[in-house]
């Protein structure tokens, strides 16, 4: 793994540079604070690496913010105990500062295992893992803590997993779709909204768990959103980004997670729950493709070995 940033633009750079110290300040910080101060996992709590992965590191990222398409910071972030992967405890106000500065010029995305997480994945062969590890660029890391050996994943093993995971995550995609297609026949535009939600949240699940054995811990669909398409380009037809009308549109969406079920605010607009719906189904059906045609050349590679 790399350790130099060095195929990157100056600016992004010194973004990143700017990332990583408000992530080991606020970290710091959120140890010191509050109770617990006495117990050993956080007294001794670490950050152990943080990691740049995704199209920043492999070196095919997109700038084109006019176009609305922008390529995300993608960081793992590895902790000494599980306590501290709870981003609420440890790492909201790190996560809601690099948000709101102006020095920083994109979505930064974080995840937060604990090495043992990440070791368990890696003897696993799970690919999300071995991808980081062939691709990642390390921003910051303390001595002493290696990464396990990836132990390949036979293609009959990723073939069986992938159609489990494809199997178990349609059928909850298309659930979600019937609930928000019988709110919005009454009239219930916020629980459509939510159930709209739900379903986007299902079928980056379904596409990330089919293709690379891994789902974070997040209900953000920008961020899922970011690591499907980092995945597989095809998905960015389903959420168009040039007009400013389909950008709002989807920041609304993500906002119904939380808004369509408990703020007195949050309104949607019939036209705009119908545009969502055809996205949704949209964004399904694409996800539906891609992952057969996964499948399929898995159990064609698990064929031809065997």
């Amino acid at each position: 793994m790399r350790a130099d940033l060095d195929h990157l633009p100056a600016r992004q750079q010194r973004e990143l540079e700017r990332v990583r110290t408000t992530l080991l300040t606020e970290f710091d910080a959120a140890i010191k604070s509050g109770g617990g101060g006495t117990q050993s996992w956080r007294r001794d709590g670490r950050v152990l690496k943080i990691i740049l992965f995704g199209s920043y590191a492999r070196n095919d990222w997109v700038d084109e913010p006019d176009n609305g398409y922008l390529s995300d910071f993608d960081l793992l972030v590895i902790v000494s105990h599980e306590k501290l992967t709870d981003i609420a405890d440890y790492w909201y106000v790190a996560e809601d500062k690099i948000l709101r500065d102006p020095a920083v010029g994109r979505t930064v995305n974080i995840i937060v295992h604990t090495m043992a997480e990440v070791n368990q994945a890696l003897t696993r062969g799970e690919y999300f893992w071995t991808d980081i590890l062939r691709d990642g660029v390390t921003l910051y890391e303390l001595p002493g803590h290696p990464f396990a050996q990836p132990q390949p994943m036979t293609t009959a093993e990723a073939a069986a997993m992938a159609e489990r995971s494809y199997e178990q995550w349609s059928v909850k995609i298309s659930e979600a779709l019937a609930g928000a297609e019988f709110y919005l026949g009454r009239g219930n535009r916020k629980d459509a909204a939510f159930l709209l939600h739900q379903a986007t949240e299902r079928a980056y699940a379904c596409f990330l768990l089919t293709h690379t054995f891994y789902f974070p811990r997040s209900h953000n669909i920008k961020f899922l959103r970011s690591l499907a398409e980092d995945t597989d380009k095809r998905l960015t037809v389903a959420w168009p980004r040039e007009q400013r009308a389909d950008r709002r549109r989807f920041e609304l969406l993500k906002r119904a997670y939380v808004e369509a079920r408990y703020s007195d605010q949050y309104d949607v607009d019939a036209a705009d729950l119908a545009l969502q719906l055809a996205s949704v189904v949209q964004l399904r059906d694409l996800v539906k493709t891609v992952s057969e045609e996964r499948i399929a050349h898995l159990g064609q590679a698990a064929s031809a070995g065997s």
